[in-house]
Protein backbone atom coordinates (compact mmCIF):
# COMPACT_ATOMS: atom_id res chain seq x y z
CA UNK A 1 0.00 0.00 0.00
CA UNK A 2 2.88 2.36 0.79
CA UNK A 3 4.39 1.83 -2.62
CA UNK A 4 1.09 2.52 -4.37
CA UNK A 5 0.65 5.83 -2.55
CA UNK A 6 4.21 7.00 -3.28
CA UNK A 7 4.55 5.62 -6.77
CA UNK A 8 5.03 8.10 -9.60
CA UNK A 9 1.89 9.13 -11.40
CA UNK A 10 2.02 8.72 -15.19
CA UNK A 11 1.97 12.12 -16.81
CA UNK A 12 0.92 13.14 -20.26
CA UNK A 13 2.73 15.48 -22.64
CA UNK A 14 1.00 18.76 -23.25
CA UNK A 15 -1.17 18.84 -26.32
CA UNK A 16 -1.57 15.09 -26.57
CA UNK A 17 -5.27 15.12 -25.74
CA UNK A 18 -7.07 12.92 -23.23
CA UNK A 19 -5.26 9.90 -21.85
CA UNK A 20 -5.54 6.67 -23.83
CA UNK A 21 -7.70 4.05 -22.11
CA UNK A 22 -5.77 1.37 -20.30
CA UNK A 23 -5.22 -1.76 -22.36
CA UNK A 24 -6.08 -5.21 -21.15
CA UNK A 25 -3.27 -7.19 -19.50
CA UNK A 26 -1.48 -9.59 -21.72
CA UNK A 27 -1.21 -7.18 -24.67
CA UNK A 28 2.27 -5.83 -24.06
CA UNK A 29 1.43 -3.47 -21.16
CA UNK A 30 1.97 -3.72 -17.45
CA UNK A 31 -0.53 -3.09 -14.71
CA UNK A 32 1.20 0.24 -13.98
CA UNK A 33 0.29 1.66 -17.41
CA UNK A 34 -3.09 2.79 -16.10
CA UNK A 35 -2.88 5.89 -13.85
CA UNK A 36 -4.03 5.43 -10.28
CA UNK A 37 -5.91 8.76 -10.40
CA UNK A 38 -7.27 10.89 -13.24
CA UNK A 39 -4.81 13.42 -14.62
CA UNK A 40 -5.41 16.96 -13.23
CA UNK A 41 -6.88 19.50 -15.65
CA UNK A 42 -4.36 21.86 -17.28
CA UNK A 43 -3.68 25.15 -15.53
CA UNK A 44 -4.57 28.43 -17.22
CA UNK A 45 -0.89 29.10 -17.84
CA UNK A 46 -0.33 25.91 -19.76
CA UNK A 47 0.12 25.99 -23.48
CA UNK A 48 -2.99 25.54 -25.59
CA UNK A 49 -3.61 21.98 -26.51
CA UNK A 50 -3.75 20.82 -30.07
CA UNK A 51 -6.51 18.54 -31.36
CA UNK A 52 -5.96 14.89 -30.56
CA UNK A 53 -4.01 13.04 -33.15
CA UNK A 54 -6.27 10.41 -34.70
CA UNK A 55 -5.03 6.93 -33.96
CA UNK A 56 -6.18 3.61 -35.21
CA UNK A 57 -8.48 1.66 -32.95
CA UNK A 58 -6.70 -1.08 -30.99
CA UNK A 59 -7.18 -4.56 -32.35
CA UNK A 60 -9.76 -6.33 -30.19
CA UNK A 61 -8.51 -9.41 -28.38
CA UNK A 62 -9.67 -12.78 -29.64
CA UNK A 63 -13.03 -13.84 -28.29
CA UNK A 64 -12.72 -16.18 -25.33
CA UNK A 65 -13.85 -19.73 -25.70
CA UNK A 66 -17.43 -20.15 -24.70
CA UNK A 67 -17.93 -22.59 -21.82
CA UNK A 68 -20.81 -24.94 -21.34
CA UNK A 69 -23.84 -23.68 -19.51
CA UNK A 70 -23.60 -25.23 -16.04
CA UNK A 71 -27.24 -26.03 -15.34
CA UNK A 72 -28.98 -26.81 -12.07
CA UNK A 73 -28.99 -30.49 -13.05
CA UNK A 74 -25.21 -30.32 -13.47
CA UNK A 75 -24.88 -28.70 -10.06
CA UNK A 76 -26.94 -31.49 -8.51
CA UNK A 77 -24.75 -34.10 -10.19
CA UNK A 78 -21.66 -32.31 -8.92
CA UNK A 79 -23.02 -32.49 -5.38
CA UNK A 80 -23.48 -36.22 -5.87
CA UNK A 81 -19.85 -36.47 -7.00
CA UNK A 82 -18.73 -34.70 -3.82
CA UNK A 83 -20.70 -37.14 -1.69
CA UNK A 84 -19.13 -40.12 -3.43
CA UNK A 85 -15.67 -38.55 -3.09
CA UNK A 86 -16.28 -38.22 0.63
CA UNK A 87 -17.39 -41.86 0.79
CA UNK A 88 -14.33 -43.12 -1.10
CA UNK A 89 -11.99 -40.95 0.99
CA UNK A 90 -13.72 -42.10 4.19
CA UNK A 91 -13.14 -45.72 3.17
CA UNK A 92 -9.45 -44.93 2.59
CA UNK A 93 -9.19 -43.39 6.06
CA UNK A 94 -11.01 -46.38 7.52
CA UNK A 95 -8.57 -48.94 6.08
CA UNK A 96 -5.69 -46.71 7.19
CA UNK A 97 -7.06 -46.77 10.73
CA UNK A 98 -7.53 -50.54 10.50
CA UNK A 99 -3.93 -50.89 9.32
CA UNK A 100 -2.64 -48.87 12.29
CA UNK A 101 -4.71 -50.87 14.78
CA UNK A 102 -3.76 -54.19 13.18
CA UNK A 103 -0.06 -53.32 13.31
CA UNK A 104 -0.41 -52.34 16.98
CA UNK A 105 -2.18 -55.62 17.69
CA UNK A 106 0.49 -57.55 15.78
CA UNK A 107 3.33 -55.92 17.73
CA UNK A 108 1.43 -56.43 20.96
CA UNK A 109 1.23 -60.16 20.30
CA UNK A 110 -2.55 -60.31 20.33
CA UNK A 111 -2.64 -63.11 17.77
CA UNK A 112 -1.80 -64.17 14.22
CA UNK A 113 -5.03 -62.69 12.87
CA UNK A 114 -3.53 -59.21 13.16
CA UNK A 115 -1.06 -59.96 10.36
CA UNK A 116 -3.84 -60.93 7.99
CA UNK A 117 -5.83 -57.81 8.80
CA UNK A 118 -2.75 -55.59 8.47
CA UNK A 119 -1.87 -57.10 5.07
CA UNK A 120 -5.42 -56.62 3.80
CA UNK A 121 -5.59 -53.05 5.09
CA UNK A 122 -2.17 -52.20 3.66
CA UNK A 123 -3.08 -53.52 0.20
CA UNK A 124 -6.43 -51.72 0.43
CA UNK A 125 -4.63 -48.42 1.07
CA UNK A 126 -2.35 -49.04 -1.91
CA UNK A 127 -5.30 -49.82 -4.17
CA UNK A 128 -7.24 -46.81 -2.91
CA UNK A 129 -4.32 -44.42 -3.45
CA UNK A 130 -3.55 -45.84 -6.91
CA UNK A 131 -7.14 -45.48 -8.05
CA UNK A 132 -7.41 -42.00 -6.49
CA UNK A 133 -4.37 -40.98 -8.51
CA UNK A 134 -5.82 -42.50 -11.71
CA UNK A 135 -9.23 -40.86 -11.30
CA UNK A 136 -7.83 -37.49 -10.28
CA UNK A 137 -5.32 -37.49 -13.14
CA UNK A 138 -8.18 -37.48 -15.62
CA UNK A 139 -9.31 -33.99 -14.59
CA UNK A 140 -6.36 -32.24 -12.91
CA UNK A 141 -2.84 -32.63 -11.57
CA UNK A 142 -2.92 -34.70 -8.35
CA UNK A 143 -1.99 -32.49 -5.37
CA UNK A 144 -1.33 -29.71 -7.90
CA UNK A 145 1.95 -31.35 -8.96
CA UNK A 146 2.38 -31.19 -12.79
CA UNK A 147 3.21 -34.87 -13.18
CA UNK A 148 3.47 -35.92 -16.85
CA UNK A 149 0.37 -37.52 -18.36
CA UNK A 150 -1.98 -36.08 -15.77
CA UNK A 151 -4.87 -33.58 -16.20
CA UNK A 152 -5.64 -35.55 -19.34
CA UNK A 153 -9.01 -34.01 -20.21
CA UNK A 154 -7.96 -30.33 -19.90
CA UNK A 155 -4.63 -30.79 -21.68
CA UNK A 156 -5.70 -33.34 -24.29
CA UNK A 157 -9.16 -31.92 -24.96
CA UNK A 158 -8.50 -31.06 -28.60
CA UNK A 159 -6.83 -34.42 -29.28
CA UNK A 160 -9.80 -36.14 -27.65
CA UNK A 161 -12.08 -34.18 -29.97
CA UNK A 162 -10.11 -35.33 -33.01
CA UNK A 163 -10.14 -38.94 -31.77
CA UNK A 164 -13.88 -38.75 -31.10
CA UNK A 165 -14.49 -37.34 -34.59
CA UNK A 166 -12.39 -40.11 -36.15
CA UNK A 167 -14.24 -42.72 -34.12
CA UNK A 168 -17.64 -41.38 -35.20
CA UNK A 169 -16.52 -41.15 -38.82
CA UNK A 170 -15.19 -44.70 -38.93
CA UNK A 171 -17.88 -46.44 -36.90
CA UNK A 172 -21.04 -44.43 -37.58
CA UNK A 173 -20.57 -42.48 -40.84
CA UNK A 174 -19.59 -45.38 -43.06
CA UNK A 175 -21.48 -46.77 -46.04
CA UNK A 176 -21.76 -50.26 -44.55
CA UNK A 177 -23.17 -48.96 -41.27
CA UNK A 178 -25.74 -46.75 -43.01
CA UNK A 179 -26.93 -49.56 -45.27
CA UNK A 180 -27.09 -52.01 -42.37
CA UNK A 181 -29.13 -49.57 -40.28
CA UNK A 182 -31.56 -48.62 -43.06
CA UNK A 183 -32.17 -52.13 -44.42
CA UNK A 184 -34.42 -53.48 -41.60
CA UNK A 185 -36.40 -50.26 -41.08
CA UNK A 186 -39.02 -50.91 -43.81
CA UNK A 187 -39.12 -47.20 -44.61
CA UNK A 188 -41.38 -47.64 -47.62
CA UNK A 189 -44.08 -49.60 -45.83
CA UNK A 190 -44.04 -47.46 -42.72
CA UNK A 191 -44.10 -44.21 -44.68
CA UNK A 192 -46.91 -45.52 -46.87
CA UNK A 193 -49.05 -46.53 -43.89
CA UNK A 194 -48.40 -43.15 -42.30
CA UNK A 195 -49.29 -41.15 -45.42
CA UNK A 196 -52.39 -43.22 -46.12
CA UNK A 197 -53.94 -41.82 -42.94
CA UNK A 198 -55.98 -38.73 -43.99
CA UNK A 199 -55.00 -36.88 -40.81
CA UNK A 200 -51.32 -37.31 -41.63
CA UNK A 201 -51.92 -36.30 -45.25
CA UNK A 202 -53.63 -33.13 -44.00
CA UNK A 203 -50.65 -32.40 -41.78
CA UNK A 204 -48.15 -32.84 -44.61
CA UNK A 205 -50.30 -30.71 -46.91
CA UNK A 206 -50.42 -27.94 -44.31
CA UNK A 207 -46.65 -28.08 -43.83
CA UNK A 208 -46.07 -27.95 -47.58
CA UNK A 209 -48.43 -24.98 -47.90
CA UNK A 210 -46.61 -23.17 -45.10
CA UNK A 211 -43.23 -23.83 -46.69
CA UNK A 212 -44.54 -22.69 -50.07
CA UNK A 213 -45.95 -19.48 -48.63
CA UNK A 214 -42.70 -18.80 -46.82
CA UNK A 215 -40.60 -19.35 -49.92
CA UNK A 216 -42.81 -17.11 -52.06
CA UNK A 217 -42.82 -14.42 -49.37
CA UNK A 218 -39.04 -14.37 -49.08
CA UNK A 219 -38.49 -14.12 -52.83
CA UNK A 220 -38.41 -10.58 -54.20
CA UNK A 221 -40.72 -10.07 -57.16
CA UNK A 222 -38.18 -7.94 -59.02
CA UNK A 223 -35.51 -10.65 -58.82
CA UNK A 224 -37.86 -13.44 -59.88
CA UNK A 225 -39.33 -11.33 -62.68
CA UNK A 226 -35.86 -10.59 -64.00
CA UNK A 227 -34.86 -14.26 -63.88
CA UNK A 228 -38.12 -15.49 -65.41
CA UNK A 229 -38.08 -12.82 -68.10
CA UNK A 230 -34.49 -13.54 -69.03
CA UNK A 231 -35.08 -17.30 -69.05
CA UNK A 232 -38.17 -17.06 -71.24
CA UNK A 233 -36.56 -14.59 -73.62
CA UNK A 234 -33.34 -16.59 -73.91
CA UNK A 235 -35.26 -19.82 -74.42
CA UNK A 236 -37.48 -18.28 -77.08
CA UNK A 237 -34.55 -16.68 -78.89
CA UNK A 238 -32.50 -19.88 -78.89
CA UNK A 239 -35.32 -22.04 -80.26
CA UNK A 240 -36.22 -21.70 -83.96
CA UNK A 241 -39.99 -21.40 -84.18
CA UNK A 242 -40.50 -21.31 -87.96
CA UNK A 243 -40.46 -25.11 -88.55
CA UNK A 244 -42.80 -25.71 -85.64
CA UNK A 245 -45.16 -23.01 -86.82
CA UNK A 246 -45.06 -24.48 -90.32
CA UNK A 247 -45.97 -27.96 -89.09
CA UNK A 248 -48.75 -26.58 -86.91
CA UNK A 249 -50.15 -24.47 -89.77
CA UNK A 250 -49.92 -27.42 -92.15
CA UNK A 251 -51.93 -29.52 -89.70
CA UNK A 252 -54.51 -26.75 -89.28
CA UNK A 253 -54.98 -26.37 -93.05
CA UNK A 254 -55.17 -30.13 -93.59
CA UNK A 255 -57.89 -30.44 -90.94
CA UNK A 256 -59.77 -27.37 -92.21
CA UNK A 257 -59.62 -25.79 -88.78
CA UNK A 258 -58.83 -22.41 -90.35
CA UNK A 259 -62.26 -22.23 -92.00
CA UNK A 260 -63.83 -20.96 -88.81
CA UNK A 261 -61.31 -18.13 -88.69
CA UNK A 262 -62.10 -17.26 -92.34
CA UNK A 263 -65.83 -17.34 -91.53
CA UNK A 264 -65.30 -14.99 -88.62
CA UNK A 265 -63.22 -12.56 -90.67
CA UNK A 266 -65.75 -12.53 -93.52
CA UNK A 267 -68.64 -11.97 -91.10
CA UNK A 268 -66.87 -9.10 -89.39
CA UNK A 269 -65.89 -7.59 -92.76
CA UNK A 270 -69.48 -7.82 -94.01
CA UNK A 271 -70.85 -6.20 -90.86
CA UNK A 272 -68.29 -3.42 -91.07
CA UNK A 273 -69.13 -2.71 -94.72
CA UNK A 274 -72.83 -2.56 -93.91
CA UNK A 275 -72.24 -0.09 -91.06
CA UNK A 276 -69.64 2.04 -92.87
CA UNK A 277 -70.87 2.14 -96.47
CA UNK A 278 -70.60 5.94 -96.58
CA UNK A 279 -66.95 5.73 -95.56
CA UNK A 280 -66.21 3.36 -98.44
CA UNK A 281 -67.96 5.58 -100.99
CA UNK A 282 -66.26 8.70 -99.63
CA UNK A 283 -62.89 6.98 -99.98
CA UNK A 284 -63.63 6.06 -103.61
CA UNK A 285 -64.86 9.54 -104.45
CA UNK A 286 -61.91 11.14 -102.71
CA UNK A 287 -59.53 9.24 -104.99
CA UNK A 288 -61.32 10.18 -108.22
CA UNK A 289 -59.79 12.77 -110.63
CA UNK A 290 -60.92 16.33 -110.13
CA UNK A 291 -62.17 16.75 -113.68
CA UNK A 292 -64.87 13.99 -113.39
CA UNK A 293 -68.40 15.07 -112.53
CA UNK A 294 -69.50 14.40 -108.98
CA UNK A 295 -72.48 12.28 -110.00
CA UNK A 296 -70.05 10.03 -111.88
CA UNK A 297 -67.90 9.72 -108.76
CA UNK A 298 -70.96 8.82 -106.70
CA UNK A 299 -72.00 6.30 -109.31
CA UNK A 300 -68.58 4.68 -109.32
CA UNK A 301 -68.38 4.71 -105.50
CA UNK A 302 -71.77 3.12 -105.17
CA UNK A 303 -70.85 0.44 -107.72
CA UNK A 304 -67.55 -0.34 -105.99
CA UNK A 305 -69.25 -0.55 -102.60
CA UNK A 306 -71.99 -2.90 -103.85
CA UNK A 307 -69.47 -5.15 -105.63
CA UNK A 308 -67.25 -5.26 -102.57
CA UNK A 309 -70.21 -6.08 -100.34
CA UNK A 310 -71.37 -8.78 -102.75
CA UNK A 311 -67.88 -10.28 -102.91
CA UNK A 312 -67.56 -10.45 -99.13
CA UNK A 313 -71.07 -11.86 -98.80
CA UNK A 314 -70.33 -14.60 -101.32
CA UNK A 315 -67.13 -15.56 -99.54
CA UNK A 316 -69.04 -15.67 -96.25
CA UNK A 317 -71.92 -17.75 -97.58
CA UNK A 318 -70.15 -20.03 -100.11
CA UNK A 319 -67.73 -22.58 -98.62
CA UNK A 320 -66.56 -23.43 -102.15
CA UNK A 321 -65.88 -19.85 -103.20
CA UNK A 322 -62.66 -19.50 -105.28
CA UNK A 323 -61.33 -16.93 -102.82
CA UNK A 324 -61.54 -19.48 -100.02
CA UNK A 325 -59.59 -21.93 -102.17
CA UNK A 326 -56.98 -19.23 -102.78
CA UNK A 327 -56.73 -18.69 -99.02
CA UNK A 328 -56.27 -22.43 -98.52
CA UNK A 329 -53.50 -22.57 -101.14
CA UNK A 330 -51.79 -19.51 -99.67
CA UNK A 331 -51.78 -20.96 -96.15
CA UNK A 332 -50.54 -24.34 -97.39
CA UNK A 333 -47.72 -22.70 -99.37
CA UNK A 334 -46.83 -20.53 -96.38
CA UNK A 335 -46.70 -23.60 -94.11
CA UNK A 336 -44.33 -25.27 -96.56
CA UNK A 337 -42.12 -22.17 -96.78
CA UNK A 338 -41.93 -21.96 -92.99
CA UNK A 339 -40.49 -25.46 -92.92
CA UNK A 340 -38.20 -25.43 -95.94
CA UNK A 341 -37.60 -21.92 -97.30
CA UNK A 342 -34.53 -20.34 -95.65
CA UNK A 343 -35.59 -16.78 -96.42
CA UNK A 344 -39.05 -17.25 -94.90
CA UNK A 345 -37.55 -18.89 -91.83
CA UNK A 346 -35.03 -16.08 -91.40
CA UNK A 347 -37.73 -13.42 -91.69
CA UNK A 348 -39.84 -15.29 -89.15
CA UNK A 349 -36.93 -15.39 -86.68
CA UNK A 350 -36.29 -11.67 -87.13
CA UNK A 351 -39.95 -10.96 -86.50
CA UNK A 352 -39.83 -13.15 -83.39
CA UNK A 353 -36.80 -11.25 -82.03
CA UNK A 354 -38.45 -7.91 -82.72
CA UNK A 355 -41.58 -8.98 -80.86
CA UNK A 356 -39.66 -10.40 -77.88
CA UNK A 357 -37.56 -7.26 -77.47
CA UNK A 358 -40.52 -4.91 -77.40
CA UNK A 359 -41.03 -3.34 -73.94
CA UNK A 360 -44.70 -4.29 -73.95
CA UNK A 361 -43.86 -7.98 -74.36
CA UNK A 362 -41.20 -7.83 -71.63
CA UNK A 363 -43.72 -6.19 -69.30
CA UNK A 364 -46.21 -8.97 -69.99
CA UNK A 365 -43.57 -11.63 -69.27
CA UNK A 366 -42.54 -9.90 -66.03
CA UNK A 367 -46.11 -9.38 -64.84
CA UNK A 368 -46.87 -13.05 -65.40
CA UNK A 369 -44.85 -13.95 -62.28
CA UNK A 370 -46.88 -11.60 -60.08
CA UNK A 371 -50.10 -13.21 -61.26
CA UNK A 372 -48.74 -16.72 -60.76
CA UNK A 373 -47.38 -15.85 -57.30
CA UNK A 374 -50.68 -14.37 -56.14
CA UNK A 375 -52.56 -17.38 -57.48
CA UNK A 376 -50.25 -19.86 -55.72
CA UNK A 377 -50.39 -18.00 -52.37
CA UNK A 378 -54.18 -17.79 -52.53
CA UNK A 379 -54.39 -21.51 -53.27
CA UNK A 380 -51.97 -22.33 -50.44
CA UNK A 381 -54.02 -20.27 -47.95
CA UNK A 382 -57.34 -21.86 -48.91
CA UNK A 383 -57.96 -25.22 -47.24
CA UNK A 384 -60.46 -26.14 -49.95
CA UNK A 385 -58.45 -24.91 -52.93
CA UNK A 386 -57.96 -27.22 -55.87
CA UNK A 387 -54.20 -27.17 -55.29
CA UNK A 388 -54.39 -28.36 -51.68
CA UNK A 389 -57.11 -30.90 -52.41
CA UNK A 390 -55.06 -32.38 -55.22
CA UNK A 391 -51.91 -32.48 -53.07
CA UNK A 392 -53.81 -34.16 -50.25
CA UNK A 393 -55.36 -36.72 -52.59
CA UNK A 394 -51.97 -37.39 -54.18
CA UNK A 395 -50.37 -37.96 -50.78
CA UNK A 396 -53.08 -40.40 -49.71
CA UNK A 397 -52.83 -42.22 -53.04
CA UNK A 398 -49.05 -42.38 -52.73
CA UNK A 399 -49.32 -43.68 -49.18
CA UNK A 400 -51.79 -46.38 -50.20
CA UNK A 401 -49.54 -47.52 -53.03
CA UNK A 402 -46.46 -47.50 -50.81
CA UNK A 403 -48.23 -49.56 -48.17
CA UNK A 404 -49.22 -52.29 -50.64
CA UNK A 405 -46.76 -52.17 -53.54
CA UNK A 406 -43.55 -53.97 -52.62
CA UNK A 407 -41.81 -52.89 -55.83
CA UNK A 408 -42.49 -49.22 -55.08
CA UNK A 409 -41.33 -49.72 -51.49
CA UNK A 410 -38.02 -51.15 -52.66
CA UNK A 411 -37.59 -48.33 -55.15
CA UNK A 412 -38.19 -45.68 -52.47
CA UNK A 413 -35.91 -47.42 -50.00
CA UNK A 414 -33.22 -47.58 -52.68
CA UNK A 415 -33.54 -43.83 -53.26
CA UNK A 416 -33.38 -43.06 -49.55
CA UNK A 417 -30.44 -45.39 -49.03
CA UNK A 418 -28.56 -43.95 -52.00
CA UNK A 419 -29.20 -40.38 -50.85
CA UNK A 420 -28.09 -41.16 -47.29
CA UNK A 421 -24.93 -42.91 -48.48
CA UNK A 422 -24.14 -40.04 -50.83
CA UNK A 423 -24.56 -37.42 -48.10
CA UNK A 424 -22.55 -39.41 -45.56
CA UNK A 425 -19.68 -40.29 -47.90
CA UNK A 426 -19.55 -36.85 -49.52
CA UNK A 427 -19.83 -34.72 -46.38
CA UNK A 428 -18.23 -37.03 -43.80
CA UNK A 429 -15.30 -34.69 -43.22
CA UNK A 430 -17.64 -31.71 -42.72
CA UNK A 431 -19.74 -33.68 -40.23
CA UNK A 432 -16.75 -34.90 -38.22
CA UNK A 433 -15.16 -31.44 -38.33
CA UNK A 434 -18.26 -30.20 -36.51
CA UNK A 435 -17.25 -32.42 -33.58
CA UNK A 436 -13.60 -31.37 -33.77
CA UNK A 437 -14.34 -27.64 -34.01
CA UNK A 438 -16.97 -27.76 -31.29
CA UNK A 439 -14.69 -29.54 -28.82
CA UNK A 440 -11.82 -27.19 -29.71
CA UNK A 441 -14.05 -24.22 -28.86
CA UNK A 442 -14.84 -25.46 -25.36
CA UNK A 443 -13.14 -23.96 -22.33
CA UNK A 444 -10.76 -26.62 -20.97
CA UNK A 445 -11.39 -26.06 -17.26
CA UNK A 446 -15.13 -25.80 -17.59
CA UNK A 447 -15.21 -28.84 -19.87
CA UNK A 448 -13.33 -30.85 -17.27
CA UNK A 449 -15.80 -29.81 -14.56
CA UNK A 450 -18.75 -30.62 -16.81
CA UNK A 451 -17.48 -34.09 -17.66
CA UNK A 452 -16.58 -34.80 -14.05
CA UNK A 453 -20.09 -33.81 -12.97
CA UNK A 454 -21.55 -36.37 -15.38
CA UNK A 455 -19.23 -39.34 -14.86
CA UNK A 456 -17.40 -38.48 -11.63
CA UNK A 457 -19.83 -40.40 -9.42
CA UNK A 458 -19.15 -43.64 -11.28
CA UNK A 459 -15.42 -42.95 -11.17
CA UNK A 460 -15.56 -42.75 -7.37
CA UNK A 461 -16.85 -46.31 -7.37
CA UNK A 462 -13.56 -47.22 -9.04
CA UNK A 463 -11.79 -45.88 -5.94
CA UNK A 464 -14.09 -47.86 -3.66
CA UNK A 465 -13.68 -51.01 -5.73
CA UNK A 466 -9.93 -50.48 -5.81
CA UNK A 467 -9.87 -50.33 -2.02
CA UNK A 468 -11.93 -53.50 -1.63
CA UNK A 469 -10.16 -55.46 -4.39
CA UNK A 470 -6.75 -54.33 -3.14
CA UNK A 471 -7.57 -55.52 0.36
CA UNK A 472 -8.75 -58.90 -0.92
CA UNK A 473 -5.69 -59.33 -3.14
CA UNK A 474 -3.40 -58.33 -0.27
CA UNK A 475 -5.11 -60.80 2.03
CA UNK A 476 -4.77 -63.54 -0.61
CA UNK A 477 -1.08 -62.84 -1.17
CA UNK A 478 -0.38 -62.78 2.59
CA UNK A 479 -2.28 -66.03 3.06
CA UNK A 480 -0.38 -67.79 0.26
CA UNK A 481 2.90 -66.50 1.66
CA UNK A 482 2.06 -67.85 5.09
CA UNK A 483 0.97 -71.17 3.65
CA UNK A 484 4.28 -71.66 1.87
CA UNK A 485 6.26 -70.47 4.88
CA UNK A 486 7.51 -67.27 3.35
Amino acid sequence: MERKDKGPEPTEPAGSGPPEPARAPGRGTSRFDKPAHPAPPPTPTSAPTSPPTPTSAPTPPPAPRQPFAFSEADAEKQRGVRRMKATATGLLLFVALVYVLAKWAQHSGLGGWAGYVAAAAEAGMVGAMADWFAVTALFKHPLGIPIPHTAIIPTKKDQLGVSLADFVGENFLSEDVIRARLAPLDLGGRLGAWLADPAHADRVTEELATALRGALTILRDSDVQAVVGEAITRRAESAEIAPGLGKALDKVVADGAHHRAVDLICTRAHDWLVEHGDSVMDAVQGGAPGWTPRFVDRKIGDRVYRELLRFVTEIRDMPTHPARGAIDRFLADFATDLQSDSETRARTERLKSDILNRPEVQDVIASAWSAVRAMIIAAADDDRSELRLRVRASLISLGTRLATDGRLQRKLEGWVEGAAVYVITTYRSEITSLITDTVAGWDATHTSRKIEAHIGRDLQFIRINGTVVGALVGLLIYTISKAFGA
